[in-house]
């Protein structure tokens, strides 16, 4: 499979919010009820896409040319990582935190934060990210995890 990366453009921004909604529907069903689903989901209409792709360095993991998964980085903290379900478990996440950590350490970033879904926080703990605390929006729970940077 030709897998790569890159920034994300403008015109991706319809696949990218199709991505994170498909991958919230199937992959945090298990986790988070369709109520708090239904409103993570209103973040990321294909307008909203837009907008972060203004305020974040959006990137994008491609498949033979179709992009399948995303991830963003917003100076020190890691946002939007979703892969389609049909291809996790390829490397594609952890291809797309290895860029944001190379782009990160660039900038001189002492760490790396994320706010982590229960879903994806065994998959964070596997990159070497650190719980900190839980936070509660609601009865929304997101783990707050964070990675120490080496410059070598």
């Amino acid at each position: 499979m030709g897998q790569q990366i890159r920034l994300a453009t403008r015109e991706d921004a319809p696949t990218i919010s199709e991505i994170i909604i498909a991958t919230l529907r199937e992959s945090n069903t298990q986790h988070y009820s369709p109520e708090i689903i239904d409103r993570v989901e209103q973040n990321f209409s294909p307008a909203a896409i837009l907008q972060l792709l203004n305020q974040r360095r959006v990137f994008v993991a491609t498949v033979n040319q179709h992009v399948v998964a995303t991830a963003s980085l917003d100076r020190d903290v890691v946002r939007s990582v979703f892969v389609v379900p049909t291809h996790q478990g390829a490397g594609l996440g952890k291809m797309l935190m290895d860029t944001l950590e190379s782009v990160a350490i660039k900038e001189g970033l002492p760490r790396l934060r994320v706010p982590s879904s229960i879903t994806a926080e065994s998959f964070y703990a596997s990159l070497g990210f650190e719980k900190v605390r839980d936070e509660f929006h609601g009865a929304e729970r997101t783990i707050i995890m964070e990675k120490p940077l080496s410059r070598s």
